[in-house]
């Protein structure tokens, strides 16, 4: 499988080259030069498979050939150690759990998918250490860290905004040390993504070293995430008709990777794009103007951003063709007021506890479920509550069990490196 630059200006390349690059040079992302769907054989069987295989086939033509069948049969299997349960809360909305994983956030698949596959390649090539250099906005960095911790030719630096990341997620990315070091940013998640495109994009530095990104707009973070949306699949497709996804979205990596599984024919009906009050897309698709603006923050701060890396991709997926985006993607905005009613009465009504990106993909589904009583939503459950304490006790006003992922991180002592300015970033990676 080759990749080209959604900018068009720069070469095609291999998923190996892709994944090293992490941004094309034109400042583009990469996207796959064909999707081939799966056969129909695949999803009228897809019972009888586990998920690791229904993982394998849904992937294996993107990675194909650099990594060779058994090796990434092995990759798969590490990647998916953990369960992906659905709660069902009444016939039109379930819970699909995605915080099983070492770090409780979904992005765990993507960051031990990309892992792996970065330690396959530096295997092979073990002339110059790999530098992954992520900007997160609350759990991509635990992910990132946790899935890269020790693996060797491969350093990893994280920026993430100084004040803006609940204080789990924080010792989550600055506690475990080792290849791990984090960046404190004097500055919003915007600031800390832009230092990253344009470390990519400077010459003298990438001259000096193999620098690669472990966020979303990495090939080998993005794809993966479509695995989960097969997984509720085979769950749910017996007991209903119209499947519907909501996804809380900030990056828009999730729901456009759930979009890339309907292009392998995944019988999806309809995703929802939950936003709290960065609603680039939401007023996209209520203008059909596209107009980013700076981020603010919310108490569901994994989606505070201002400009979503991965709407372009969502654009190529739907031939850049406004009406049919609008028929396959719905998007709708909620206040943090609201996203605090919405895990009251998620509680109340159904003794659950949702945190606040769960909540508002809740009200989205509630939302979407206004003028489609027939469907049944499936909201994703992005992170565990315990990682936004602060929020979910003020709201709950019950005691939560912490569970052993995040005991494991309370006790242990900060270490990051403040920064304020991309020449800072620049003088750490050269240093």
């Amino acid at each position: 499988m080759n990749y080209f630059s959604l900018n068009k200006k720069a070469p095609n390349t291999t998923f190996k080259d892709a994944v090293i690059r992490g941004l094309a040079p034109d400042r583009g992302l990469y996207f796959p030069e064909s999707i081939t769907p799966l056969s129909e054989d695949f999803f009228k069987n897809i019972d009888a498979l586990s998920h690791s295989e229904i993982a394998f086939e849904a992937i294996k033509q993107f990675v194909s050939p650099e990594i060779p069948e058994a090796d990434l049969k092995t990759i798969v299997e590490e990647t998916l150690a953990f369960d992906f349960p659905i709660v069902e809360l009444d016939k039109n909305i379930s819970f699909l759990e995605l915080f099983h994983g070492p770090t409780m956030a979904f992005k765990d698949v993507g960051a031990r998918f990309m892992a792996r596959c970065l330690g396959h390649f530096s295997k092979e090539d073990a002339k110059q250490d790999v530098t992954v250099l992520v900007a997160t906005s609350g759990d991509t960095g635990g992910a990132v860290a946790n899935g890269f911790l020790g693996v060797e030719g491969v350093n990893v630096v994280i920026l993430y905004p100084s004040g803006k990341v609940s204080d789990i997620q924080e010792k989550q990315l600055t506690t475990l040390k080792k290849n791990i070091t984090a960046l404190e940013v004097n500055g919003t998640f915007d600031d800390c993504q832009d230092m990253v495109k344009q470390a990519f994009l400077d010459d003298d530095l990438i001259s000096k070293m193999k620098l690669t990104s472990a966020n979303s707009i990495n090939v080998a973070r993005w794809l993966p995430q479509l695995f989960y949306f097969m997984f509720a699949y085979k769950e749910l497709h017996k007991k209903y008709d119209e499947l519907v996804f909501s996804v809380p979205s900030g990056n828009f990596g999730n729901v456009c990777a759930g979009m890339m599984a309907q292009r392998l024919g995944l019988p999806v009906s309809h995703f929802v794009a939950s936003n709290n009050e960065n609603n680039v897309v939401t007023r996209f698709l209520q203008t059909e103007e596209y107009s980013p603006k700076p981020s603010v923050q919310t108490i569901s701060n994994a989606m505070d951003v201002g400009n979503p890396s991965n709407f372009v991709r969502i654009q190529e997926i739907y031939n850049n063709d406004f009406k049919t985006l609008k028929e396959n993607l719905s998007s709708y905005s909620f206040t943090d007021e609201e996203t605090k009613e919405a895990m009251t009465e998620i509680y109340n009504e159904y003794s659950y506890v949702a945190d606040p990106h769960g909540a508002v993909g809740y009200l989205g589904a509630k939302k979407y479920i206004e003028t489609h009583p027939n469907a049944h939503c499936v909201c994703l459950e992005t992170a565990h509550p315990t990682k936004f304490l602060d929020v979910v006790g003020e709201v709950i006003k019950e005691n939560i069990a912490l569970p052993p992922q995040i005991l494991s991180v309370m006790d242990k002592k900060k270490k990051s490196i403040k920064i304020d300015t991309y020449s800072d970033l620049k003088n750490y990676l050269l240093k």
